[in-house]
């Protein structure tokens, strides 16, 4: 007799079948409709990109550190480049902080210019932490990586979200972007910020953008784009799509004064 106990699990509740690979088309689809869904009940339609490092810590983390490492015969000189690098964690949780008071201040209808992060620690905590701490809605797009923690306490829980397909959490990067800022920060910042210029250079993102490069230091060092300018792989004006800023001032200044210009009249994302 047949075993009529037995109920067979539908394809979308088959975890075995939904991990698979013929089923990649409906993971791929599922990290774009998830999103969606939660920015659309949210009416999020414009953010602010922040990009960086995941190593940088904070201030009190990397004073206590040092005095750690001082007392116990540790690193000195590992803790005393952490506690230089600080001031971009601080820098970034400021930034976050006064774009997101102002935004606050902007009409009621949609949540303009929330600040967005890739969700991890350091500069992604830094600044979902300052928008956070101004009381505003943030965006955290994490991405499962073996080395990296994804998540961190700062960003608003409906909006933290566990990518597994770095071109879908670049998509959303970018698809509701009025304006970034690129913290110093490795292979990843380097990516996702030529991306971006691509993008822009090509004419895919039709949108005007506000670019800022956050720390001459570094970037000057990094980055050598004059070159890419005398070898003429890129034109001279390619370099006005981006503003290198070295305080928060300077670049609260020129986001706000571009998106007032430019995006704040604008229809933001789909809705």
């Amino acid at each position: 007799m047949a075993d009529s106990s037995h109920i067979p699990d539908k394809a979308y509740a088959d975890l075995g079948f939904v991990g698979s690979r013929p089923a990649r088309p409906l993971r791929i689809l599922a990290e774009y409709l998830h999103p969606e869904t939660r920015f659309y009940d949210l009416a999020i339609s414009d953010t602010i990109v922040f990009f960086g490092s995941a190593r940088f810590q904070p201030r009190d983390e990397a004073e206590a550190a040092l005095d750690a490492a001082r007392g116990q015969g540790g690193d000195v000189a590992n803790a005393e480049r952490n506690l230089a690098t600080a001031r971009y964690y601080e820098d970034a949780r400021t930034l976050a902080h006064q774009l997101t008071e102002w935004s606050r201040g902007l009409e009621k209808r949609r949540k303009r210019f929330v600040v967005c992060t890739g969700g991890g620690p350091g500069i992604m905590e830094a600044a979902n932490r300052g928008a956070s701490e101004a009381k505003g809605l943030n965006v955290g797009l994490g991405i499962s990586l073996p080395q990296e923690p994804s998540g961190n306490p700062y960003s608003t829980r409906q909006l933290s979200f566990e990518f597994h397909y770095f071109f879908m959490r670049k998509f959303w990067f970018v698809y509701l972007a009025k304006a970034l800022v690129a913290f110093p920060g490795g292979f990843g910042t380097l990516d996702e910020f030529f991306e971006v210029m691509t993008l822009l250079q090509t004419g895919k993102l039709k949108k005007r953008m506000p670019i800022v490069l956050f720390g001459s230091e570094f970037w000057n060092d990094v980055l050598n784009l004059d070159a890419l300018v005398r070898f003429g792989t890129i034109d001279r004006a390619d370099l006005d799509l981006f503003r290198v800023s070295d305080t928060v001032d300077d670049a609260f200044d020129f986001i706000t004064t571009e998106l007032s210009a430019d995006a704040i009249d604008q229809p933001g994302g789909r809705w």
